[in-house]
């Protein structure tokens, strides 16, 4: 009782109008939605601040996708956008949507109270934070170890033992990695970056093609190597991100290439029988000294609210949305295990280096995600045409 009280005498320091309870209606995206655990804690913050408020939220969240993303954006382009965001941040995404939405300096200054902080990791290329972030990300190669002790399987520690174990689940009929190639073969992508690549060369943004480093080409390749030793399931190149998880959440398959996300998807018994490791060297001994993660997504307070009567309402929605007790929901918090400690212990002694695909623009990333790496896997498209094809499209500016 005592944090409502709090809470209620800081939005009368912040000069937050009583009128809030006349009944404005604010309209909400997010990803908060299917499989993810949070799903659930977002609607449930969202009727709070409705039976607080009288006001009512109108809610239009889905599953983060490409199509999701390009809805979003859409709806910026057209002068739809609603009045609060959970969205990406410090990259390519965020670029079109800045002009849109308003800076976490500019919310405090006008409400001092609110006090939102200002990540650094969010800063966007003209020096401003404009999200509130929610969870850090990281990505690794989830493996359940139930499935490895019945087939007899040592947990992978080098590129020769991870290939080793494909090799014998593919013999016992099990799916050794289970990706969906035709929506979401990001993590599969960033996977063999990692494994070839140095951190300044996965950190590199060339310019031209004569730029490329030698490792992404052989990145590439190494997807064409995976597909041909039968590391993925047979309907790969047809199947979607649920159908390939389910896959992997129902013990079918062996290994996936995934990111913290997945393990709001994951019943809480897998938090024992799954756990995380890092990326096999494809060139070198032993797994990489580095993850792909940070910090990627926040909650953004459009123009379009700031310059409405729905201001102070939509301010004290992203409130209680960012407030501690509420991004302690929407995180990770109350998950145990295994899986956890093994996540722990991956990133704790590895630097976080961000995807690649978040520093391209939207026309160059979809095209190398969904359209190259396909293409790559089956053996249609060379490394060569692959790279030829994505900087032609400038993916890091001219």
């Amino acid at each position: 009782m005592r944090r409502w009280i709090c809470l209620t005498a800081a939005l009368v320091l912040m000069g937050v109008s009583s009128a809030l309870g006349d009944g404005v209606t604010l309209r909400t995206v997010s990803s908060f939605a299917g499989a993810d655990a949070a799903a659930e804690a977002y609607v449930d913050i969202l009727k709070a601040y409705e039976a607080e408020t009288g006001n009512t939220v109108l809610d239009t969240s889905a599953v983060s996708d490409e199509a999701w993303k390009t809805g979003v954006l859409q709806d910026f382009a057209a002068g739809s956008e609603p009045d609060i965001l959970f969205f990406f941040a410090a990259g390519a995404d965020s670029a079109p949507i800045l002009s849109r939405v308003v800076p976490v300096g500019e919310i405090n200054e006008a409400y001092p109270g609110m006090n939102l902080p200002e990540n650094d990791a969010l800063r966007e290329s003209d020096g401003k934070v404009y999200a509130v972030p929610v969870r850090s990300f990281w990505e690794g190669l989830f493996v359940n170890t139930d499935v490895f002790e019945a087939c007899g399987v040592e947990l992978p520690a080098d590129w020769e033992s991870f290939c080793a174990c494909i090799r014998v689940f593919r013999e016992k009929g099990v799916v050794p990695i289970a990706v969906s190639l035709s929506d979401i073969p990001h993590y599969l992508a960033e996977f063999a970056l990692l494994s070839c690549a140095s951190p300044e060369e996965l950190r590199a943004r060339p310019k031209a093609l004569e730029e490329v480093p030698a490792s992404w080409y052989e990145a590439m390749a190494l997807i064409r190597e995976l597909a041909e030793m039968g590391a993925f399931a047979d309907n790969a190149f047809a199947t979607d991100e649920s159908a390939s998880t389910a896959l992997f959440r129902d013990k079918k398959a062996a290994m996936q290439i995934d990111g913290s996300w997945l393990l709001s998807s994951l019943p809480k018994e897998s938090m024992q029988t799954t756990v995380v490791l890092p990326v096999p060297k494809h060139s070198g001994n032993g797994m990489a000294e580095n993850c792909i993660g940070g910090v990627s997504m926040g909650f953004y307070l459009t123009r379009r609210a700031w310059r409405s009567d729905r201001r102070d309402a939509a301010v004290r929605l992203l409130g209680m949305l960012t407030r501690e007790d509420s991004l302690r929901r929407l995180g990770y918090s109350g998950l145990n295990g295994k899986l956890i400690e093994s996540a722990e212990e991956m990133t704790a002694g590895r630097g976080l280096i961000g995807p690649l695909q978040d520093a391209m623009n939207r026309d160059a990333r979809e095209v190398w995600l969904l359209e190259c790496i396909p293409a790559v896997a089956a053996g249609r498209m060379t490394p060569e045409e692959c790279w030829e094809k994505v900087m032609a499209l400038h993916p890091f500016g001219e």
